[in-house]
C-alpha cells in the first residue's frame, strides 16, 4: 500500500484533515478541496492516480460529475474510484455507479473501514 498515489477530494477540510491523518502514513496523498481543483490535479498529472476518493455533495463540481470527468480521460478507465458521502440516497448512489464509481463508504467513516475498503480496490 506504501507505493499507492491516492487522491481524495473533499470540500470538507474536517474530512480532508481525516483523509491525512488516516492515509499519509500508508501511501502517497494527495488533496483536493473540490471536484473541480480534483479534476485539475488528476488531469495534471502524467500518470493517473492508483485510487481517487471523492465526496458527492460538493460546490462547483459535485463527486458524480467529478467522477464522469474523471472517466472521460483515458488514463482514469481503469482507476478505482471510491465514493465517501454522508449521501444515502438510492438514485444518488445508482448515480455514481452509473458514472463509474467502483465502492462506497458512507460518513462518518473509520480508519480501519476506510483502509480495507482501498485495499480492497486496489488489489
Amino acid at each position: 500500500m506504501k507505493n499507492l498515489r491516492i487522491l481524495a477530494v473533499d470540500d470538507q477540510l474536517v474530512m480532508r484533515r481525516m483523509y491525512e491523518a488516516m492515509l499519509s502514513d500508508h501511501c502517497e496523498l494527495e488533496i483536493a478541496y473540490d471536484g473541480n481543483n480534483g479534476y485539475l490535479i488528476a488531469s495534471g498529472k502524467k500518470e493517473a492516480f492508483d485510487l481517487v476518493i471523492t465526496d458527492l455533495n460538493m460546490p462547483n463540481l459535485d463527486g458524480v460529475g467529478l467522477i464522469k470527468k474523471l472517466r472521460n480521460l483515458d488514463k482514469y478507465n481503469g482507476i478505482p474510484i471510491l465514493v465517501v458521502s454522508t449521501e444515502s440516497a438510492t438514485v444518488k448512489k445508482n448515480e455514481a455507479k452509473v458514472a463509474g464509481a467502483n465502492g462506497w463508504i458512507s460518513k462518518p467513516i473509520e480508519k480501519d473501514r476506510l483502509l480495507r475498503a482501498v485495499t480492497k480496490l486496489t488489489r
